[in-house]
């Protein structure tokens, strides 16, 4: 069964893709990602804070006595609460690019352009296939109109594809209020590619010890959902590749996005509770799927459920919302 796909310019086995996780701090990790059928595989995120932290320690040594800086540094994570540092981070390409075949894809996590320029030229130097922008925010200041927001982020986008000949995708959260234009106007900044979603990690309180404690919750398959209807929207409308992430759990999360639009779809939870091994058991379940239903090829089903192709492309939209309502029955 021939499951190749394309997702950034790049000829890919199969859509089932490594998503960015802790895994690829392992190197025996990455070589079992490898040999199970990934792809290709995606860094977990630099992020900006290291980037903007590693600077100010630079500065806080020349200026000791600073108190600005000193004061500055403490508001930014501790360099050990990071695996790799800045760095390493570049050095953990170029040793995962010398030990797999498959496309490696390095990745930013942030929302201004700092340090973003230089790294991205240095990830690409390191040896990355295509590079990941993942842009993460809460927008919490009432004084920062939406529009300011989004314009600051097309704009780290469109700095960072001009300094860089590899190709960029951006990884984006479902909160905005036109989320359509948003992936159009990325686009025209430069993007190749759309990932979708990314996942906000909500702190919890602990009542006893009042506390802001952070949580981290692995993906459950009923998280697809929200990116199914996006990536069935977006699909018919838009250039770039798409990559589902966040509930892809197994063949038929697989099936599911690729007939919603998507080129490729991340998995990580999955793979951080079963293992690298799990992609092995997907891969062989969505070959005997597409073999059951007549599919002589991956691309033959890829967009058939989109928003512009599927038998009802109300049901993406508001119309489906009264219906959903009104079919509930008490069992």
């Amino acid at each position: 069964m021939d499951l190749r796909t394309t997702y950034l310019g790049m000829d890919l086995s199969s859509p089932l893709v490594a998503g960015a996780s802790p895994m690829v701090d392992d190197m025996d990790m990455v070589r079992r990602l490898e040999d199970s059928g990934a792809s290709a595989i995606v860094m977990h995120s630099l992020f900006e804070e290291q980037i903007t932290g590693e600077k100010l320690a630079t500065i806080y040594m020349m200026e000791l006595y600073a108190d600005s800086y000193s004061e500055a540094l403490s508001y930014f994570p501790r360099s050990d609460e990071f695996a790799l540092g800045p760095d390493q981070y570049l050095e953990q390409i170029r040793k995962i690019k010398a030990a797999v075949s498959v496309p490696v894809i390095g990745s930013l996590n942030g929302t201004t352009p700092g340090g973003f320029i230089d790294y991205a030229q240095q990830i690409q130097q390191a040896g990355a296939d295509a590079l990941e922008l993942n842009l993460y925010a809460v927008a919490a200041d009432p004084h920062v109109a939406s529009t300011a927001i989004e314009q600051q982020m097309i704009d780290l986008v469109k700095s960072v594809v001009d300094v860089v000949d590899i190709p960029v995708a951006v990884k984006i959260s479902p909160f905005f209020t036109s989320l359509a234009n948003f992936a159009y106007r990325l686009e025209d900044a430069g993007a190749e590619g759309l990932v979708l979603f990314n996942r906000f990690y909500q702190p919890d309180i602990d009542i006893e010890s009042l506390d802001v404690k952070p949580t981290i919750h692995l993906s459950h398959p009923t998280e697809l959902l929200l990116r199914l209807r996006w990536t069935s929207i977006l699909s018919p409308h838009t250039g770039m590749d798409l990559a589902v992430t966040g509930g892809v759990h197994g063949y038929r999360e697989v099936v599911k996005s690729m007939m919603a639009g998507a080129s490729v779809t991340q998995m990580v939870s999955a793979l951080l509770r079963h293992g690298p091994e799990h992609l092995i058991q997907v891969r062989q379940e969505l070959v005997d799927w597409l073999e059951v239903n007549g599919y002589s090829n991956l691309m033959q089903m890829k967009g058939s459920m989109s928003l512009t192709r599927c038998p009802d492309p109300q049901a993406f939209e508001r119309a489906n919302y009264m219906r959903t309502l009104h079919s509930w029955a008490k069992s």
